[in-house]
């Protein structure tokens, strides 16, 4: 798992809450930034799945050289 995969899980579960908490209070704002905070989430949790099986295709690639 990289850091793409854990930010974006983290503003899924930010963006659910906030997504909730807009519906449960009715402010249509709140709501929206949640919704936008998932998608978000989830773009980049799609691009962190990407950058992992990128290394994982090819062992040798910079990518993986840089890690920690």
């Amino acid at each position: 798992m990289n850091k793409e995969r854990l930010n974006g899980t983290l503003d899924q579960l930010v963006g659910s809450a906030k997504r909730s908490a807009g519906k449960w209070t009715g402010d249509t704002r709140l709501k929206v930034a949640g919704v936008a905070q998932q998608t978000k989430g989830k773009l980049e949790g799609a691009f962190g799945t990407i950058k992992d099986r990128a290394v994982q295709a090819n062992p040798d690639s910079k990518a993986q050289r840089s890690r920690p």
